[in-house]
């Protein structure tokens, strides 16, 4: 069966066969896995993800429940404005205001790989 390459419609005959890559180019996952510097980051990485998915959860819930199953919310806060809408507008703004924590943290974790595969490199591995 001939693959028909995305450039120019030329087959992969054409291009010539892809050179499988040495022992030593190739991606070494298990080492990388097996590293106590991923293993850290693993860790850090789901210490912060867990508990904001479990706080952003529980406070997306919340307005829905609340306004379900009681009346708290229905409370006139300033003129019309009930604490319905200072909820929901919350969520706005805490959406944001964790969407900005989550971009800082990932790049502080992709600097972190980085220095994983930096370290598994200099050890005499592949990353």
């Amino acid at each position: 069966m001939k693959v028909e390459s995305a450039y120019k419609g030329k087959t992969e005959q054409e291009w010539g066969s892809v050179e499988p890559l040495s022992a030593r180019q190739a991606t070494d996952f298990e080492r990388i896995v097996s590293s106590p510097q991923y293993k850290e980051m693993l860790r850090r990485k789901k210490r912060f993800i867990v508990p904001m998915t479990i706080f952003f959860l529980a406070f997306y819930f919340m307005l829905p429940i609340m306004t379900s199953y009681s009346t708290v919310l229905n409370t006139p806060v300033y003129g019309d404005i009930t604490w319905a809408w200072v909820f929901a507008t919350a969520q706005f703004i805490v959406t944001w205001v964790l969407c900005v924590m989550y971009v800082k943290k990932s790049n502080a974790f992709d600097k972190d790989a980085d220095e994983v595969i930096k370290l598994i490199e200099r050890d005499g591995g592949s990353a």
